[in-house]
């Protein structure tokens, strides 16, 4: 998989980035372009839902979902969003730059938009992610983090031929590639497992837990490609289809401080939380529910979004504990599937756990990017 050959030093971000002083103008189409609103959520909604009926995406958005996107601070819509009208202001094309405040590894700036399906191949599509790219590269040289930097974009595996060759004519490179599992949670599937735990204990989700959780998170997926901490502000964001009903956790009742404090892999903040007597959350598996989806899938489910295990914790099988703790909860609520997304190269050995528990592949995706 090719990478940023890490051997020599890096040169300044700035110059990495290699930013234009200007955006590139957008003249397919005869659009009227200008940066997306709150007000603008309902067409916004209609348009993203419109694109992924036609591409056969397997998900659908409610309003909801649209408008918390404009409540997280460290977007900037007036500069990194661009909305395309037509004559008769029918939005056409939209455009999203998105970067991330917690990025300490990899700066960061991902890319999403998409054009109607009745506008395509008028160049709007090409045009548009010109202007993307373009300004995710001046987002990364005023970023003034001298760190390796990537511009990233998502496609489903069976997306659109055209969007590939867009990306391919653009510089983008595969870099990693996901799978959508589910397990079968109706009676006339397989039972779920009893996992035992040694000395830890598995508790439901709880707002008094929901921080000791993101320290635990931020532990867990250190060693991930592509992951970055995440703030206490991103950590609380974006929880439309969160189900804290089904979310399960595993804490340590004692855990050795003193063993903890000792190691080098235990990072700052969960230092200070052990010192001051907090507790610690050491595996959990966040879910959520997208009633929208069920007809597009033609069956109900729950979504594990985030499943993880400290490092000093892993082999003690807290993750597939809480995992299926979800699981159960989903099934008690009459949910027919439990779905989940995998980097195919995760290095903890996800992929052989999600298999030992009877989940199985329905599609694809993958993450395509620039490396600066």
């Amino acid at each position: 998989m090719p990478s940023l050959d890490t051997s020599t030093p890096l040169a300044p971000i700035v110059q990495r980035a290699d930013a234009p002083a200007s955006l590139p103008e957008i003249t397919a189409g005869g659009l009227t372009w200008r940066p997306a609103t709150r007000a603008d959520a309902p067409a916004l909604l209609e348009l993203r839902n419109t694109i992924a009926e036609a591409d056969a995406e397997p998900y659908r958005e409610v309003l909801a979902e649209i408008t918390e996107m404009f409540d997280a601070p460290w977007r900037r819509f007036d500069t990194d969003s661009l909305l395309g009208h037509d004559a008769d202001g029918a939005l056409v094309a939209y455009a999203q730059v998105e970067s991330m405040p917690g990025d300490t590894r990899t700066v960061r700036v991902v890319l999403f938009g998409g054009v109607h399906p009745a506008r395509r191949g008028e160049g709007i599509g090409r045009e548009l992610f010109a202007w993307q790219v373009a300004r995710g590269r001046q987002v990364l040289a005023a970023s003034g983090k001298d760190l390796p930097a990537r511009i990233a974009a998502y496609a489903e595996d069976d997306g659109p031929a055209a969007k590939a060759r867009m990306f391919d004519h653009a510089g983008f490179t595969p870099r990693r590639f996901y799978s959508e599992l589910r397990r079968d949670l109706r009676e006339t599937a397989e039972p779920l497992p009893d996992i035992r735990l040694d000395g830890l204990r598995l508790v439901p989700f709880s707002a008094e837990l929901d921080e000791a959780t993101r320290l635990a998170h931020n532990d867990a997926f250190r060693d991930h490609w592509g992951s970055e901490p995440q703030t206490p502000e991103q950590w609380t964001h974006g929880r439309t289809g969160f189900a804290p009903q089904w979310g399960a956790l595993v804490v340590d009742p004692a855990p050795d401080v003193d063993a903890l404090l000792a190691d080098p892999d235990t990072d700052a903040a969960t230092a200070d939380a052990l010192r001051a007597g907090q507790p610690l959350v050491v595996a959990y598996a966040l879910n959520e529910r997208y009633d929208e989806d069920f007809a597009v899938r033609g069956y109900s489910f729950g979504y594990t979004a985030i499943l993880g295990t400290r490092r000093a914790y892993r082999g003690r099988r807290g993750a597939p504990a809480a995992l299926v703790a979800g699981m159960r909860a989903m099934q008690g609520d009459g949910m027919e599937f439990a779905c989940l997304d995998v980097d195919t190269e995760n290095p903890t050995g996800a992929t052989g756990l999600y298999a030992g528990l009877g989940f199985t592949k329905t599609h694809g995706s993958r993450m395509l990017s620039i490396e600066l």
